[in-house]
């Protein structure tokens, strides 16, 4: 009996052995899977904390002639207006990550920014033409670019990934465009199922029609001076809602529930705006200047 406690404890302790390798086996396998993870989404979470930019335009004060007295008021006015589209621009940059597709920037931003700078410009070289020389050739200061930002970095795999869960949150942005750019197969796939889980409640189904407040049944007698400067604007507002309605219709399931009032809306109202100025000026050159035309600038979706 004594000869057989040496070999018991043996064993035992041979098994008790043996169950500690294996449980720190396991321990080694976990602790190596949750170091992948959090590797991953330590790369993951970097390249959505990317920055979306800044939005840059050229100046325009330094490309000006000697501006006449009568007109420095309304050039600074509007020199002031431009910094202050550049502002709402790099606003809009910030808060609308995430959002549209690969041609989001373009379309909602840039192009709209651009249009509000070309009639800015245009008014600025119109007060300085009044009494001087006008200047040509401003209008080429009006495109502004993107520099820098998250928006055109590579996507990788684990983007592709994301993109799909951020689809499903509603942000179809960047990280969608990631899916699209990298042409991933499923995982592309998955942002844009999650694009239309996230409710493209803004732009999907019917797609409805934008209508706007009219203007020409709002205005004074319109001079026979302005007369055609009024016409051609009010031409080129009823063009403005014509190409908001084929945005409408050209990009059904794009973008998150806000796409509309972002990348349409929003930017229709900010020409109207401008081109609504340009009717009251015209008409103020001459006559009394119509106020509160302004307040017919916003325009809504009907469904």
């Amino acid at each position: 009996m004594s000869r057989a406690l040496p070999k018991y404890n043996k064993r035992r302790v041979a098994i008790i052995g043996g169950a500690v390798a294996v449980a720190l086996t396991g321990a080694v396998v976990v602790n190596t899977a949750l170091a992948g993870e959090s590797k991953s989404g330590a790369t993951n979470a970097q390249t959505l904390a990317a920055g979306p930019g800044t939005i840059a335009c050229p100046d325009v004060a330094s490309k000006l002639p000697a501006i006449p007295a009568s007109a420095k008021a309304e050039v600074d006015r509007n020199l002031t207006l431009l910094q202050t589209q550049i502002q709402e621009a790099n606003t809009r940059l910030q808060n609308t990550v995430g959002q549209g597709g690969p041609n989001f920037v373009q379309n909602a931003i840039l192009g709209p920014l651009k249009d509000k700078r070309i009639s800015t410009v245009n008014r600025i070289a119109t007060a300085i033409g009044r009494t001087a020389a006008k200047p040509t050739g401003l209008d080429a200061l009006a495109p502004c670019a993107l520099n820098g930002g998250g928006a055109a970095a590579p996507a990788t795999g684990n983007n592709n990934g994301n993109a799909g869960n951020n689809g499903m949150n509603g942000n179809a942005g960047n990280n969608g465009n990631a899916g699209s750019n990298a042409n991933n197969g499923k995982n592309g796939n998955a942002g844009n199922n999650g694009n239309n889980n996230a409710g493209n409640a803004g732009n999907a189904g019917a797609v409805g029609t934008i209508t706007c407040p009219d203007v020409a049944s709002q205005l004074p007698a319109v001079p026979a001076s302005a007369q055609a400067e009024v016409d051609r604007n009010l031409t080129l507002l009823q063009t403005q809602i014509q190409e908001a309605n084929t945005r409408l219709k050209n990009t059904v399931g794009q973008g998150g529930p806000n796409f509309v009032q972002n990348a349409i809306l929003g930017p229709l109202q900010g020409k109207r705006e401008s081109t609504i100025d340009r009717i009251a000026i015209s008409i103020g050159r001459k006559g009394t200047k119509p106020q509160g035309l302004n307040a017919l600038a916003a325009c809504t979706l009907n469904k």
